[in-house]
């Protein structure tokens, strides 16, 4: 799997770079050695086709490209015309937002209650947002939530009911960790997923990283000697388990991008943590 980082917050973005959201590429390429991001539409507001243009340019310099644009969730599945269309004027520009930035998906929640008039009108929506997309080689990615895409069968209904190869799913582990069965949860939709969140809240720092390191016994290997002397457990993360959510998706198939997405409050000291136990967790699904 490729980790990446999604910038969610304004909050997130000013942890990285007091000199705007352009730096940031660089900064997460040279700080954390990451080589993609997922971008929030949050970060985006007021930004206009050169603004758009210059922030792939300077993300494809620093070899940090966008990936995914990532939308809150979205009124697709409004019944009332006036509401709907204006959903769906969105995905359009949303669509066109997503190619200028350089991104190989768009990734969206869908409100809408789970009835049988709701699941066609947003049938009907995808299908139009699905064919925009492919001529611009643009997946469209649903992002779960409740609703009308609380259950990943229900999900893979819709999935299938649109067709074709540019639709899909982009799961995250903070909806998943709510799930009945977050394990099963994640493990019914990876396999539609083109990127998978993984969202991350608290961490707390292993006893072996404060105190004095425990002796190891020699392996004859003075380079292997230094580098087990230096080995300490990667940070836990305490609201739930994300190395099993990790090994969940692993189990499945999946292999594509795992974008970090820190929701904490504690900086890039949050993104460091992040970046270090998903990076255990995806060597130890391996």
């Amino acid at each position: 799997m490729l980790l990446t980082l999604t910038l969610s917050s304004p909050a997130v973005a000013r942890s990285l770079s007091t000199r705007g959201l352009a730096e940031v590429p660089k900064v997460v390429r040279e700080q954390f050695g990451l080589s993609g991001l997922n971008v929030s539409t949050s970060l985006l507001k007021g930004a206009d086709r050169t603004s758009l243009s210059n922030f792939r340019d300077a993300a494809d310099r620093a070899g940090c490209a966008c990936l995914v644009l990532v939308e809150p969730p979205i009124a697709l599945g409004a019944t009332t015309p006036k509401k709907g269309d204006q959903a769906e004027e969105r995905v359009m520009r949303l669509i066109e937002a997503a190619s200028l930035l350089g991104c190989n998906s768009l990734a969206l929640g869908i409100i809408g209650k789970d009835t049988e008039e709701v699941f066609d009108v947003v049938v009907d929506r995808l299908c139009v947002a699905a064919e925009k997309a492919e001529r611009r080689e643009l997946n469209i990615l649903i992002s779960p939530t409740d609703g009308i895409t609380a259950d990943p069968d229900r999900v893979s209904e819709l999935i299938k009911k649109v067709g074709g190869f540019r639709i899909g799913t982009y799961p995250d582990f903070e909806t998943a960790s709510k799930a009945a069965d977050p394990i099963a949860y994640l493990r019914r939709l990876a396999p539609y997923a083109w990127a998978v969140s993984a969202s991350t809240l608290d961490f707390v720092e292993p006893a072996n990283k404060s105190e004095e390191p425990a002796p190891v016994e020699s392996t004859g290997d003075e380079e292997l000697d230094a580098l087990l002397e230096q080995l300490v457990d990667p940070p836990k993360h305490v609201p739930y388990d994300i190395e099993a959510m990790v090994a969940a998706i692993a189990s499945v198939g999946y292999d594509g991008t795992l974008a970090l997405d820190y929701r904490g409050n504690a900086g890039t000291l949050g993104i460091r943590q992040s970046c270090e136990a998903l990076e255990a967790a995806i060597e130890h699904a391996g």
